[in-house]
């Protein structure tokens, strides 16, 4: 059975991707790819925006993603800005809703 659709999922991006975000509109559409030769998440799940990576899925939610997106091809999801608080409490800037996206059990 699959996880129940995920709304409001923080991308986790370092300062790295810190620029790329900021020039991104309030709300935009992301594209999720599998990243298999990731060295460090052997499950990652790159976020791109406009062509460039943004940043990644979280460890504990890329692992319900990764195989279905390994198997197929990308995946389009809304995105959205993080409200300045969430970025000031929590460092989240960039906010997703996965609910079309295709889950492993």
């Amino acid at each position: 059975m699959p996880i129940a659709p995920l709304t409001h999922i923080p991308v986790a991006a370092g300062p790295a991707y810190a620029e790329r975000i900021q020039r991104l509109p309030s709300k935009f559409t992301v594209t999720l790819k599998a990243e298999p030769e990731n060295r460090f998440n052997l499950a990652a799940v790159a976020v791109l925006a406009a062509g460039e990576k943004i940043g990644y899925l979280p460890p504990e939610i890329s692992r319900h993603y990764f195989e279905p997106l390994k198997k197929g091809a990308a995946a389009e999801c809304p995105g959205r800005r993080a409200p300045l608080s969430a970025h000031e409490n929590t460092g989240v800037d960039i906010l997703l809703d996965l609910t079309g996206v295709p889950s492993a059990p």
